[in-house]
């Protein structure tokens, strides 16, 4: 059962969004609490499950991966699971999602090139998965955090 979030849980979850990093004086002061009530809260957030890590926001570019795509595959139940066993433990596979729709599975992946990628491609279809790809242009919105419901 979840807790119930106040304006300062989902204001806490906002700055947390924003940058992971901030001290937790500087939250504290942004939320009108004492640090250790605002260290409080962030424990009980994470406790419960609100929050569930720190990570960063790495330029795949930068670090040599100017290939970004969405492979959509289209497989059986058998064969979705085998295409997942083969794909899991890939570095170059950042998500995979299964879906409903035409597709039951879609991956988001990151290569230094457009062969890579498709050797990518060709073992999924190896294994009875039918593809379709789409290349990534621009990401004018990136990921950002969902606004925290005050229940």
């Amino acid at each position: 059962m979840s807790m119930l979030l106040d304006k300062i849980d989902a204001e806490l979850i906002r700055i947390l969004q924003n940058n992971a990093r901030l001290p937790v004086k500087e939250i504290a002061q942004k939320i009108f609490l004492s640090s250790p009530a605002s260290s409080a809260r962030i424990a009980r957030l994470e406790k419960a499950g609100y929050i569930r890590g720190y990570t960063i926001r790495e330029n795949e570019r930068l670090l040599g991966y100017p290939i970004k795509a969405f492979i959509n595959v289209e497989a059986d139940r058998k064969g979705r699971d085998e295409i997942y066993t083969a794909v899991k433990d890939n570095p170059n596979v950042v998500e995979c999602n299964f879906v409903s729709g035409d597709f039951c599975m879609i991956l988001t992946v990151f290569f230094e090139d457009t062969g890579r990628l498709d050797d990518l491609i060709g073992d999924i279809q190896k294994l009875g998965g039918n593809t379709k790809t789409q290349i990534v242009f621009a990401t004018p919105i990136e990921r950002r955090g969902v606004q925290a419901h005050i229940l």
